[in-house]
């Protein structure tokens, strides 16, 4: 497709559009240059989401294969785009309100293809579609499936030492046999294999098939074989480290074995899908470039390029706005914890264990007894909201991942009573080789209570979303666990019915002092 006509070598009408519809995506990402900025920042610091940086090189070039197509193709604005490129917007401002980046970056991403759309008009975006689509992957996203993958290659592992005849304890994602112990984390949940297995999988199946069965049944097999592999994986290297008296397999080699095997079971999948590949149908050229415009149609392209962009930007305006509202708030915090409430009363620690939360403008912890037990609690106060300034984050947990000799085999949903009301918290149980403890932890955003991290976001973005600005805590509450865990419930439950009602006064007082 040439972009230039006649003799004088002026840019033809397609060569306008495409410049019009290039430069408007390009200034999108300046006006959400925060979250574009953050996006490529953890590409460049998670090496999970490395290949990123792949996505808009692929995105584009897989465009320019489709020239010849596109070039049979008369550009025309669309406005019928808007209809969707002012929900992305607002979609960006929810997750704007309640702090959740994958939101405003899947709705950032979102508006590239709506914003080529309005400029360029139904025929073209269609055309393009898979590669404008493409762009979504690379949103870093997916990091709530590692727990669940983590529970699934923990109890695959187990299950095939079983069928083997090896003995196996097992405690959450921990387990032992007669030749060592063992434990499933982060880096073991075959999330990164699945991310490169569905990312490659889907490029494969668009570029190698035509029918959309053959690309459907492609992407799930994308979608399965890695988390089948990554189950044989950690089965291999459990056997190997066995086999060995472990000295092979715990190391670094751990993780080469790891790779080489996932390699050789990707490299299988792509050779079984490439006995089905479909040849796609040539093109003939074009013997002229049709005709896109008129002298009076010469405004069209500017003017929904400027509307696509004036749209886009009333978001980040409305979030600034908020910003500054906030900003106002950053008067001192005045918490404090009761120090009574029949039959509870401050007493000795109960633990050196403290849960691991980032950025809290304040943070408070006391332990009560009622001569039987004793209740630890652990309140981490947020009055800005911010990167590195969150309540509801993966970064907030009540033990890390590495270099913490406690552990913690899984957590819970759990109703406790709170006053009148009843909440789902979140119940865990923490052991050490000292101690065992059971825990309930829940939040309080700007007077609600809840355990959901969902609901908990939601409620931020509620609150933003109509201009009221509250404070938020996180509640931890720790007890010895006995053999009996009920009795350890009973305990927590006992505390919350004396304790909650200052507890909640001291909040809504803390709260209270914040004035614009």
């Amino acid at each position: 497709m040439s972009l230039l006509t006649g003799s004088d070598e002026r840019i033809s009408p397609w060569g306008k559009a495409a410049a019009a519809a290039i430069l408007s995506a390009l200034l999108l990402l300046v006006i959400y240059h925060e979250t574009f900025l953050a996006m490529v920042n953890t590409w460049r610091n998670s090496e999970t989401f490395t290949h990123c940086f792949l996505i808009f090189p692929i995105s584009a070039y897989l465009i320019w294969k489709r020239r010849s197509a596109l070039a049979r193709l008369r550009p025309d604005p669309d406005y019928r785009a808007l209809v969707f490129l002012i929900p992305l917007g607002l979609i960006w401002l929810v997750g704007n309100h309640a702090n959740v980046m994958s939101v405003q970056q899947f709705a950032m991403m979102g508006m590239i293809p709506m914003t080529v759309w309005l400029i360029l008009g139904w025929p073209v975006v269609s055309e393009i579609a898979f590669p404008l689509g493409f762009l979504l992957f690379g949103v870093p996203f997916g990091e709530f499936l590692i727990p669940p993958m983590m529970d699934f290659t923990a109890d695959f592992t187990v299950l095939l030492l079983q069928l083997t005849g090896i003995p196996v304890y097992r405690e959450g994602t921990y387990f032992s046999i007669p030749s060592g112990d063992w434990s499933v984390v982060e880096a073991c949940s075959g999330f990164r294999y699945l991310l490169a297995s569905i990312t490659l999988g889907f490029l494969f199946a668009y570029v190698s098939y035509r029918s959309l069965w053959k690309r459907g049944v492609f992407v799930v097999a994308a979608c399965i074989v890695p988390v089948i592999a990554n189950g044989l994986r950690a089965y291999l290297i459990v056997m190997i480290a066995h086999w060995s008296n472990m000295k092979l397999a715990v190391g670094v080699d751990h993780f080469i074995y790891g790779w080489v095997f996932f390699g050789l079971v990707m490299a299988l999948l792509f050779w079984v899908g490439s006995k089905w590949i479909e040849q796609e149908p040539a093109v003939p050229p074009l013997a002229a470039e049709p005709s896109t415009s008129t002298e009076g149609d010469a405004w069209r392209l500017p003017i929904a390029a400027l509307l696509a962009l004036s749209v886009s930007l009333l978001w980040p305006l409305r979030a600034a706005y908020i910003e500054n509202k906030a900003a106002s708030r950053q008067t001192p915090i005045v918490l404090t914890l009761p120090e009574s409430g029949a039959p509870w009363r401050l007493g000795d620690a109960l633990t050196a264990w403290v849960p691991s939360y980032i950025g809290a403008d304040v943070e408070r912890q006391a332990f009560y007894t009622d001569g039987h037990h004793t209740v630890a609690i652990y309140v981490r106060y947020y009055r800005y909201q911010g990167p590195g300034h969150e309540l509801v984050s993966t970064q907030n947990m009540l033990v890390s991942q590495t270099g913490s000799e406690w552990k913690m085999p899984g957590e819970s949903s759990v109703k406790i009573n709170l006053g009148r009301e009843k909440i789902d918290a979140v119940e865990g149980r923490l052991l050490s080789p000292g101690q065992s403890l059971l825990t309930w932890r829940w939040n309080w955003i700007s007077g609600d209570y809840t355990g959901s991290p969902v609901l908990a976001k939601f409620l931020e973005a509620r609150d933003k979303f109509i201009g009221h600005i509250g404070d938020e805590a996180g509640i931890v509450l720790a007890v010895d666990l006995s053999d009996d865990v009920s009795s350890s419930r009973q305990a927590l439950q006992g505390f919350v019915d004396a304790m909650f009602p200052a507890i909640d006064q001291s909040l809504r007082q803390a709260a209270a002092e914040a004035r614009p």
